[in-house]
């Protein structure tokens, strides 16, 4: 029995620290008040706290000659990968600020996924078809979400605390000023909303 009571210590444990972790869920309009889709919302500790990084490898598609999906939103460090999935061959690169990169013209998976290290917005385009352009979204935080058809997100495992909640969407004007608002979270679930200077497609 010696050897069991530290492993129901640490279950019992464990369980306190998801029991303390609330949800968000965050409505997004546009600037008519209409539901946005696509909007990425996104919450940061006050604290300025460091937080785990996720280590995943996210995939944004090649397919129909269209980029999927449009909107994507990853943790600085993570991996994309870009599987062309298309009768033909694809040029994909970026020249924002936040990552540069080629991918010459090839099909089906290219040898490495690219790792975006630094927050910003991302965007990327085809070389041989100026039709396609998508959207990465890169923040500093785990605590994310993309809002729905309905224009809601939901961000899970939110620890108790104060929070920088900050929204973005492609269509907001440039320069972008990424709205936010002060949040605090407490042990039970909780709601927010934004209006974002934009209008829904």
């Amino acid at each position: 029995m010696k050897h069991i009571r530290p492993l129901v210590f640490i279950a019992l444990h464990a369980c306190a620290l998801a029991s303390h972790a609330a949800a968000l869920t965050v409505q997004v309009s546009d600037a008519n008040g209409q539901a946005l889709q696509d909007a990425v919302v996104y919450a940061e500790p006050a604290s300025g706290q460091a937080l785990t990084k996720q280590q995943k490898i996210v995939e944004i598609e090649q397919k129909g000659r269209k980029f999927i999906p449009e909107v994507t939103v990853i943790q600085a460090g993570t991996s994309i990968a870009f599987p062309n999935n298309d009768t033909v061959r694809h040029h994909v690169y970026s020249f924002s600020p936040a990552k540069v990169f080629d991918l010459k013209l090839y099909t089906g998976q290219p040898e490495n996924p690219v790792s975006f290290d630094k927050a910003g917005t991302v965007v990327i385009g085809c070389n041989i078809h100026d039709q396609m352009i998508a959207y990465i979204h890169v923040v500093p935080t785990p605590h994310f979400a993309k809002t729905d058809a309905t224009g809601k997100a939901r961000i899970e495992g939110l620890a108790a605390g104060r929070y920088q909640l900050k929204a973005w969407h492609f269509g907001l004007p440039a320069p972008v000023r990424i709205p936010e608002q002060a949040l605090a979270m407490s042990a039970g679930d909780s709601t927010a909303s934004f209006k974002l200077d934009t209008k829904a497609r």
